[in-house]
């Protein structure tokens, strides 16, 4: 369980303050857990992202239909709507090249944020930007025109997207910079850990603005 009050620390920070809080108090996860290829973000000054991940495999390229996808399509949403919420769709687009055809777009942004989704991050395309669902963000590999055949291949199973290993129901974090798991079980650790990570960062920073020279700046990384 996540608390109102750990969301509300949460949200006041930037994912890479995130990051650096979780190599403190996790160091162990210094160097894994987060998003390592660039990403598109089409709406950089949105707030960031805290929520839980739904995750899902797509494809374009081939055709898929029946009665047997329709009854997935269904059960998809029953997935993203279900607990725990809000919900980040974390999407791993399984084309080679990823982003063939787009599966956010206008339509889908909407129907999504319905469903209590924040928003996206995937290795696939997006589409529609100036029509998407307001407050919707999604962090993308690219842009595309077309969803060609754009279809849902598995849901509620481990994905990795840019570096980032998640599994459905995972906490994350993520703005214009990317995005990261967080460990639940760290974020009080996290929030007591933030002033003093605030106060090291002034230091260093006043150091380097005081023109007084490398002496004073290895002072201050010193501590």
């Amino acid at each position: 369980m996540v608390s109102e009050q750990q969301f509300k620390f949460l949200r006041s920070i930037d994912t890479p303050t995130v990051c650096n809080l979780i190599e403190i108090v996790a160091p162990e996860r210094r160097g894994a857990g987060y998003t390592a290829v660039h990403l598109h973000c089409p709406f950089p000054d949105l707030p960031p992202m805290v929520g839980f991940a739904k995750t899902v495999t797509i494809r374009a390229r081939d055709k898929v239909g029946g009665p047997g996808y329709m009854q997935k399509r269904m059960d998809y949403m029953d997935y993203v709507a279900g607990a725990p919420q809000p919900g980040v769709v974390l999407i791993q687009d399984l084309d080679e090249p990823p982003g063939y055809g787009a599966f956010w777009g206008e339509v889908q942004t909407n129907v999504h944020k319905a469903l209590g989704c924040l928003g996206t991050v995937t290795n696939g395309s997006i589409r529609d930007i100036a029509a998407v669902a307001e407050g919707f963000q999604m962090l993308a590999g690219s842009f595309a025109p077309s969803h060609a055949y754009v279809h849902v291949v598995e849901f509620g199973l481990p994905v990795t997207i840019h570096g980032m290993a998640a599994q459905s129901g995972d906490l994350i974090h993520a703005d214009r910079h990317g995005a990261v798991v967080v460990p639940a079980d760290k974020i009080d650790a996290m929030a007591a850990a933030l002033d003093g990570l605030m106060k090291q960062e002034a230091r260093i920073i006043a150091a380097a603005k005081s023109g007084q020279g490398v002496e004073a700046i290895k002072a201050a990384f010193r501590g």
